[in-house]
This record gives C-alpha cells, structure tokens and sequence, in this order.
C-alpha cells in the first residue's frame, strides 16, 4: 500500500488517487491539476456556506437570555 494516498474508499477522490499517472503528459497534468484546484474551490465555497447556514440555524433556534 503507497502511504502516499490517502485513504481507501470508493468516492472519487479516492478513486482519482489510485490512478496510475504514469501515462499523462505534462500538458495534462497541468489541465488536470488546474480541474482538481476548481473542484477545491467548489467543494470549500459549499462547506463555507454550509457553515453560515448552521450559524444561521445555531442563532435562530438559540435559547433566548432572560
């Protein structure tokens, strides 16, 4: 097992990350590493917004102070 990788599991990070790179030629791993920094992207601005969703929640259903 490559220490390397992250954790097995069947998403598709972790498929991507069992992929032999040996094949691809340096213009496509530049494309490729430039679809994997936009899927960052999309994946942290969902979790930025799933946090101000709960924070949103967390005030609204807080117990009021007397």
């Amino acid at each position: 097992m490559d220490e390397d990788l992250p954790r097995s599991n069947s998403d598709a990070a972790g498929l991507l990350a069992k992929e032999s790179l040996d094949s691809y030629s340096r213009d496509e791993l530049a494309e490729r590493i430039a679809l994997l920094e936009a899927e960052i992207a999309r994946v942290r601005a969902h979790r930025d917004r799933a946090s101000l969703h709960r924070a949103a929640a967390d005030a609204l259903f807080r117990p009021r102070s007397s």
